[in-house]
């Protein structure tokens, strides 16, 4: 027990650093257990945090998307509150992010580097990406400090995190669209990707996470208004709302243009739930508590626009299920005219780029136990009543039971959801307790008592005892 990862074929676990791990897959899930009635898996867990979790590790950890900020600083907050405040969490919580994580932001500009050397307590630059930082790394750590903030009365967790998105937005365009990378030294965007998935996702989700502050109201309407401009677009056949990006590239002359790319990774199907539908019923109402399902006079003109938008953005999210397993891909691409794609292989709408028959399967076409449709699934559920999106979620469910169960115990990441029978990656994530929460009563973690962070780690709304210093 206390392995970063899981392998359930091989029955092994496995740490990302030589230097050992920090229990990835223990914090990441501790509040599952609480929040399932899980006792005895949880007395395990709370007896391996509070005597063998150990931050004395001489590596380079990835510091925020998806790892040591979201995956254990959030896992361990959440079940702090959630056991009732046991002393033993937000201890371990408060030593990770006072003297492990925060050295990252000694910066020129305050943004945080990529990656951590937690027995150093050093911020060390990414080398892969030229030093540079992703967008969803720098941002996506607002709600987690700031709530260490208010449990501690610490300022500085806040004022750290606040800084670098006062540099972001400095940096930010008018269209409120973000590149994916962006340079810690200068504190400026690099000219890369606009997109909504890898990288960039989390950026947008934060902004709706605070949304008691003016100033990432204002953000959030802008960069919507972004993506309803420049992003949405439709599919040729059957008219499906997608997500596109846009990619540099060099024109004849040498200076920099924008291509739209019709491409939308699985990782984008949480802004259907999370960012459009829920943001309407909060950022976008003119009521405080608006009814279940909302009413078009409780919404402003934005909200209503991001709500249809969610609707039909979860409905494109299942239809990327329509694979021989029922399972989605990582990525879909969406017909355009003139694409040069052969009709006789690729679907007339969506498709998965790069497969052919009886060759080996692209990456795309991989399966890793995402979260982010049956979390936008469990959203729409909570926000509306309708019981389509608890069929949806059960569709889900039995395809994960049929193709990614392991008999011997755990479910495993699929190479190809268009083959069966299937090909299995020996990986575990730790992504699902969406799945149970859609089928649980609305009392359990109402959605106005309790934010999720970006890896559905459930924390309570709370009124921070500071506010932010910039607008």
């Amino acid at each position: 027990m206390g392995d970063d990862e899981y392998h359930p074929i091989s029955h092994a676990g496995s740490n990302l650093t030589k230097a050992g791990g920090i229990g990835y897959t223990v914090a990441d899930s501790i509040d599952t257990m609480i929040i399932m009635g899980l006792e005895d898996e949880y007395q395990r867990a709370r007896a391996w945090v509070a005597d063998k979790l150990s931050f004395e590790r001489d590596a380079n950890f990835n510091t925020f998307k998806f790892e040591t900020t979201i995956r254990v600083l959030g896992g361990l907050l959440s079940a702090y509150h959630l056991s009732g405040e046991d002393p033993v969490f937000l201890e371990k919580a408060e030593e990770l992010g006072t003297s492990r994580i925060l050295p990252v932001f000694e910066t020129e500009s305050g943004l945080p580097l990529s990656l951590i050397n937690l027995a150093l307590r050093e911020g060390v630059p990414d080398r892969d990406n030229n030093g540079y930082v992703s967008t969803a790394e720098a941002s996506t750590l607002q709600l987690e400090f700031r709530y260490l903030a208010y449990l501690t009365d610490e300022d500085t967790y806040w004022e750290k995190p606040e800084k670098a998105m006062a540099v972001l937005r400095a940096s930010a365009t008018p269209s409120g669209l973000v590149s994916i990378f962006v340079d810690p030294k200068m504190g400026r965007y690099q000219t890369s990707s606009i997109r909504l998935g890898s990288r960039g996702d989390s950026y947008y989700e934060y902004l709706l996470i605070n949304q008691t502050e003016l100033v990432y109201r204002e953000m959030y309407a802008t960069a919507m208004t972004g993506i309803h401009t420049h992003l949405v677009q439709r599919g040729l056949s059957s008219q499906l709302l997608y997500i596109a990006e846009l990619n540099p590239e060099r024109t004849q002359n040498g200076e920099i243009g924008w291509r739209l790319t019709p491409k939308q990774d699985h990782l984008v199907c949480f802004l259907g739930g999370s960012l459009t539908m829920l943001g309407a019923t909060t950022s976008g109402a003119l009521v405080h508590n608006v009814s279940i399902p909302p009413r078009t006079d409780e919404l402003t003109e934005q909200g209503e626009r991001d709500w249809l938008t969610g609707v039909e953005l979860i409905n494109t999210c299942m239809a990327t299920h329509d694979t021989q397993t029922g399972l989605a891909p990582e990525i879909a691409h969406f017909r355009i005219l003139g694409d040069g794609v052969d009709n006789s292989i690729a679907p007339a709408d969506q498709y998965i780029k790069g497969a052919r028959p009886n060759a080996p399967p692209p990456f795309d076409a991989r399966y890793i136990l995402r979260p982010e449709t049956v979390e936008s699934i469990f959203i729409a559920f909570r926000l509306t009543g309708d019981p389509k999106y608890r069929d949806y979620g059960w569709a889900i469910f039995q395809a994960i039971e049929k193709h990614c169960r392991i008999p011997t115990g755990g479910y495993a990441s699929v190479i190809n959801v268009d083959q069966v029978p299937m090909e299995y990656d020996d990986k575990m994530e730790t992504f699902l307790m969406y799945l149970y929460l859609l089928f649980a009563d609305s009392s359990v973690l109402p959605l106005n008592e309790y934010v999720f962070n970006t890896e559905a780690h459930p924390l309570p709304v709370f009124n921070p005892t500071i506010r932010t210093g910039f607008s």
